[in-house]
């Protein structure tokens, strides 16, 4: 058994490599089009490498007003995106945590029933939300061409996922320690902020990064709720490459799009090799099979 295992791990060795040379193809085919000049790009016979390296692209992409149909307004977007990002995170920091606690240790008559509707709305596409969520938003609350509905729900616990993932973990904690926190004199919001928040490191930096692809990638939300260019996030703002630039004889400028991509995925692929240790733990802890 250990020959025959042997002789096949080559052919498996090169299968992964196969793999991921195909995975890497399109991010090759990202900055070869970054580095590339407009006619270069629309020539019918498309090469990989560029002829000449075009890296003034990414300058253009992010501080020339006139590279899109309508400017990038890449430090506004900047200032927007992160300020976001941040605000949900924090929101489902706290407010997913309370709830799960609530769900995992207080026990009560509706405890199930509710916790089997919160989860009950897994199962709902978030699209079909967006409706009812919009007439709130707008019609009620006036927050069209604003900032708030893409924070601000991160503050109620709306996300089912996170709650069922911290669930799953505050379960866990030995009910030894909490009973020894409170003859100790300690109060309920003490225990969860000393006790149960230290323990919790590993799930909640999960939540953390969860939160910040999610946020720093959406384009849905944004695109129905805001209109000023200086309120954009980078997922809809990099739509101003799509129309062309202004005086430009050709469509899309690709070039200067896949720049602007890059710059905008740098910090995702930062925060994975930067938390990709507490990622892996929080996700094990959970008993989430990856």
């Amino acid at each position: 058994m250990m020959n025959k295992s042997k002789a096949f791990r080559p052919f498996i060795y090169g299968l992964l490599l196969l793999g991921c040379a195909l995975m890497l193809l399109p991010v090759m085919a990202m900055f070869s089009t970054a580095l590339k000049s407009m006619p270069e790009v629309y020539a019918p016979e498309p090469t990989l490498l560029p002829a000449s390296f075009h890296f003034d692209n990414f300058y253009r992409a992010l501080f020339d007003p006139t590279a899109s149909y309508r400017p990038f307004n890449f430090l506004p977007a900047l200032k927007n995106t992160i300020s976001v990002t941040l605000l949900n995170i924090i929101g489902n920091l706290v407010s997913c945590s309370l709830v799960a606690w609530g769900f995992a240790r207080y026990k009560c008559r509706w405890n199930k029933p509710l916790f089997v509707v919160m989860l009950s709305a897994m199962m709902l596409p978030s699209i079909i939300l967006s409706i009812p969520t919009f007439v709130l938003f707008v019609k009620y609350f006036g927050w069209y061409d604003t900032l708030y509905p893409l924070w601000v729900p991160a503050f109620f616990g709306i996300n089912s996922f996170f709650i069922f993932l911290l669930h799953s973990f505050f379960r866990g904690i030995p009910e030894s320690l909490v009973e020894a926190a409170r003859i100790d004199g300690c109060s309920e919001i003490g225990i969860f902020c000393r006790i149960v928040v230290p323990l919790s490191k590993p799930v909640l930096m999960v939540v953390a990064v969860f939160t910040f692809i999610w946020t720093w990638n959406d384009f849905f939300t944004p695109l129905l709720y805001l209109e000023d260019d200086s309120k954009f996030t980078f997922a809809i703002a990099l739509q101003n490459f799509v129309r062309g630039a202004q005086g430009s004889v050709f469509g899309t400028q690709w070039n200067l799009l896949m720049a602007a991509n890059i710059v905008v995925t740098v910090p995702i692929v930062m925060l994975f090799f930067t938390a990709q240790r507490y990622f892996v733990e929080g996700i094990s802890l959970t008993g989430v099979k990856q």
